[in-house]
């Protein structure tokens, strides 16, 4: 055997599992131990296969819908946040739930409730059909909150009759977000804003960490599931900040072999809801046909933590 191809591997920190996924998948396991299986869970409780399938050995039934649910099961919401009507419909079955939504999340929420009992109509930067999106918009009546995704939607937005303010959903693109917040504030000059932006410190991190690491590297590499908005987002990133070329990728069977062919520096991160150990299980595929020289390179520590509800605490 002949051998091995050198490769540099620069290993991105911060990455993998924030705060808010490690709450939701620490709530799922607790009352999984506190009430035993089945727990019922309402969506994917993070956006990561890995992670659900993980659950699902150990008790937890993920359904789309409530009309899944038995009555008296137990059910859990995901850290993406739900409608109004979802709490709501589980109280008129006497469901007992706990709400994983992440806090962070929650705050969008508490900030579109507050602007539209002040009377201010809401524009919520996002992306359809993304869960947080939907719960995000299930929180007020229908009609007070208008979606947009880019600067194109803002020009094409009616004049709204009183007061305006927006929020955005927490795992957009820091420069993407940027650009339409800047549209929104040209078109209606007197709209207010959340006191700190929305997008979420974990995402702000690992795109700011990928940003600095990304210019130089042969091949990018996102450690994350295709229906990650913060995954898909660090790909975007790394393209935009000099990688030759960037790919979300699940695991250690799905590396674009052709692209590695005559690399000679590779970069990884993950995104907010892909555990370690599948980062470790790509730099081991990655093993198999180079000779790996990693790198880590931290650019931020971070030490943020939520409770639990008090019910598993």
């Amino acid at each position: 055997m002949g051998t091995l191809p050198k490769l540099t591997v620069r290993l991105v920190g911060p990455r993998g599992f924030c705060a808010g996924v490690v709450r939701a998948i620490d709530i799922v396991e607790r009352a999984l131990a506190k009430y035993g299986a089945p727990i019922y869970v309402r969506h994917e409780i993070v956006h990561n296969k890995f992670v659900v399938e993980g659950l699902r050995a150990k008790g937890a039934i993920f359904v789309k819908e409530l009309d899944e649910v038995p009555d008296s099961a137990r059910v859990i919401f995901s850290a993406h946040g739900v409608p109004k009507s979802v709490p709501a419909a589980a109280k008129a079955r006497d469901l007992a739930y706990i709400d994983a939504t992440c806090p962070l999340v929650s705050k969008v929420h508490k900030e579109a409730e507050r602007a539209y009992a002040k009377g201010q109509h809401v524009i919520l930067i996002g992306h359809t059909g993304h869960p947080e999106v939907i719960g995000t918009m299930g929180q007020l009546p229908k009609g007070a909150v208008t979606l947009v995704e880019t600067p194109v939607n803002v020009a094409a937005l009616p004049m709204f009759d009183g007061p305006l303010t927006y929020c955005t959903q927490t795992t957009l693109s820091l420069d993407d977000t940027a650009a339409t917040i800047a549209a929104l504030q040209a078109r209606f000059p007197d709209i207010e804003g959340p006191k700190a932006q929305d997008i979420c410190y974990a995402t702000t991190n690992r795109q700011e960490a990928v940003k600095q690491v990304a210019q130089g590297c042969d091949v990018f590499l996102v450690v994350g599931a295709p229906n990650s908005s913060n995954s898909n987002r660090l790909v975007e990133v790394a393209k935009r900040a000099g990688a030759l070329s960037a790919y979300l990728i699940e695991r250690g069977h799905n590396l674009p072999w052709d692209a590695l062919t005559g690399a000679l520096s590779v970069g990884i991160s993950a995104g907010a809801s892909a555990p370690e150990v599948l980062v470790e299980e790509v730099i081991a595929a990655l093993g198999t046909r180079f000779d790996v020289c990693l790198e880590a390179v931290d650019v931020k520590q971070e030490r943020v933590t939520f409770n639990l509800p008090k019910e598993l605490q």
